[in-house]
């Protein structure tokens, strides 16, 4: 191949998003429901950040995990699902390859950090359950605040690396992204240039952003169940259960969805059932968790009884 041709062959300038191929027909059925699950996530994460920062009895460590949580899957939501609004609502599923790019780089670092706050949530109800005398000294402010800034800080910049390295990749031949969003092994496979590179760092960024943090959160369940257990009085075990059954439920979604679609080879005959369960973590697990902390927790519907109460919008709640 002469530079001439070589050259008209790297003169790309966007991606294609094929999406869900087998339902572009749905797309007036497709477009609502995104909508309403876009506004639904926005709504009720925003409820909950808002009660952690309103409400005095929500000031706690727990509560301020789960209110940085909220934020995140604004964010989390808006990266991926506004771009599948438009492109379904305007029939342009076309991106650039730098707005691709940009999109890996939030999507991946809000994963990051989302790892970070579930293992920091988890290591939270260890010492509330298994060390409840140390609580409030090894659970501080401080360590709070360092905690959660150490998570996000984590995600951004080392996304940041991997970020530089895209930007430097040449892309030839098919422009064609056979999912819904840039991520990274789809986006990878067009590329022209080496990228053994690229590729060694995402392995070794997975493996120390989410396997360590996914690790530590079920050696920290290992123990809280493990003492639960001990517990000899059925009422008190119920109580102690239901302190961290809503990080539980949140955990076991996200890293279930996201350990089938990483782990499981990346084959054309797995493609569509990969995309399906990205859905779990992009969109579902975001969904969900509003509703999670706030039907499965005490302290949440009282502070959302009070909000709603003080501002005459009902009477009475019933839950």
């Amino acid at each position: 191949m002469d530079i001439t041709e070589w050259k008209s062959q790297t003169e790309m300038a966007e991606f294609i998003l094929l999406g869900f191929r087998d339902l572009q027909g749905l797309n007036i059925f497709l477009f609502p429901l995104f909508l309403l699950f876009y506004t639904f996530t926005m709504v009720g994460n925003l409820i909950i950040l808002g009660l952690v920062v309103s409400d005095h009895r929500l000031h706690t460590p727990m509560y301020f995990f789960l209110g940085n949580l909220s934020y995140l899957e604004t964010c989390y939501t808006t990266t991926i699902l506004s771009k599948i609004l438009s492109s379904i609502l305007t029939g342009n599923r076309s991106i650039s390859i730098s707005g691709c790019i940009v999109q890996f780089y939030f999507f991946a670092s809000l994963v990051v950090t989302e790892c970070g706050l579930l293992a920091m949530m988890s290591y939270d109800r260890y010492l509330a359950i298994c060390k409840p005398l140390h609580y409030s000294t090894l659970m501080n402010s401080r360590v709070c605040i360092s905690l959660v800034g150490g998570s996000w800080v984590n995600g951004f910049v080392a996304m940041a690396v991997l970020l530089h390295l895209m930007s430097r990749l040449t892309f030839c031949g098919s422009n064609e992204i056979d999912h819904f969003f840039c991520d990274f092994t789809p986006v990878i496979e067009l590329a022209c240039s080496e990228n053994h590179t690229l590729e060694l760092l995402e392995t070794i960024f997975s493996s120390m952003f989410t396997l360590i943090p996914f690790l530590l959160t079920v050696t920290s369940y290992i123990f809280i169940i493990s003492t639960i257990l001990r517990i000899p009085s059925a009422t008190q075990r119920q109580k102690a259960f239901s302190t961290c059954s809503s990080h539980l439920i949140v955990v076991t979604i996200f890293y279930g969805s996201l350990i089938t679609v990483y782990v499981m080879p990346w084959s054309e005959t797995m493609k569509e059932l990969n995309k399906v369960f990205s859905l779990f973590y992009t969109v579902l697990t975001p969904l969900v968790n509003p509703l999670i902390y706030s039907l499965r927790n005490r302290e949440v519907k009282e502070a959302l009884r009070k909000c709603l109460s003080k501002h005459n919008w009902v009477s009475k709640i019933s839950w």
